[in-house]
């Protein structure tokens, strides 16, 4: 008889247990309960139950992850991204804002390319990236980024330190210009306006503007796009996911919905 061949479990690494991580790690579990599953942190801490804790960046190599899921922030992608990408370890970031640094997405192009690996970018927030995608093969003469949120959202940005954020009783327009110049003075609040630039016309010619608004309690996102196509316009109003009032609910489906695609698994 021909020998039976059976399918690799998937070895998924989660690297960050903020918000989005602690979010994504049980979604995990119920959505693909054949996986085996791993946190990756810089030290001791008490991992989920069936979660196996990885301290460092050694520990998450020599577990050899297919696939690692980045929330941690652009510090994180930094330090892990490059080697896991040269291991073979295709990766998955949701801090899209860092490859606003030129230098950086050169470097990871660099390491996938020699591991053979995917760096893979999450849409979060935001929709119409599709489109977008589609409409720069005749040619894009604009694209803008209007992203909204309640005040107290922009806490421990830059706008927190030019405005005085809880007595705002209008809104304020706390950032504009480049997508670039968001992704860099604003990196944890601003990661769809890097996802939009990728799609689009890039860092430098795509252009944001972010407001603090105190007459709203979600946060609200509008893409604006014209070119040889002709024009459109989306706008979105998202909760905020509950543990965290800076990430939209949305980004966290987002990646929840990227990693069921990459492994071809229906939403359970």
């Amino acid at each position: 008889m021909p020998a039976e061949h059976s399918t690799p479990r998937p070895r998924i690494a989660v690297l960050g247990y903020g918000a989005m991580g602690r979010y994504l790690l049980p979604r995990l579990a119920q959505q693909l309960p054949e996986a085996a599953l791993a946190l990756v942190l810089r030290g001791p801490a008490d991992a989920p139950a069936g979660v196996t804790l990885l301290t460092g960046a050694k520990a998450l190599l020599d577990w050899q992850p297919g696939l690692l899921v980045e929330c941690a922030g652009h510090g994180a992608v930094r330090e892990h991204a490059a080697p896991a990408l040269r291991a073979g370890i295709d990766v998955l970031l949701t801090s899209v804002g860092v490859l606003a640094d030129a230098d950086l997405r050169a470097q990871l192009d660099d390491s996938a390319r020699a591991g053979a690996s995917r760096l893979i970018t999450v849409s979060g927030a935001i929709g119409g990236l599709d489109a977008l995608d589609a409409a720069r093969g005749a040619g894009l003469h604009s694209v803008r980024y209007v992203g909204r949120k309640p005040p107290l959202a922009w806490s421990g940005t830059p706008a927190a330190e030019a405005f005085d954020l809880a007595v705002l009783r209008e809104p304020v327009v706390i950032f504009s210009g480049s997508a670039g110049e968001s992704a860099r003075a604003y990196p944890k609040n601003a990661n769809v306006t890097a996802a939009v630039a990728l799609a689009g016309m890039g860092f430098e010619q795509t252009q944001v503007q972010l407001v603090a608004d105190p007459g709203i309690t979600r946060n609200c996102h509008a893409l604006e796009v014209r070119g040889a196509f002709g024009e459109f316009r989306i706008e979105l109003a998202n909760a905020p996911l509950p543990e965290n009032p800076k990430t939209s609910w949305l980004a966290a489906l987002s990646l929840e919905a990227q990693i069921r695609g990459y492994f071809g698994t229906a939403v359970s």
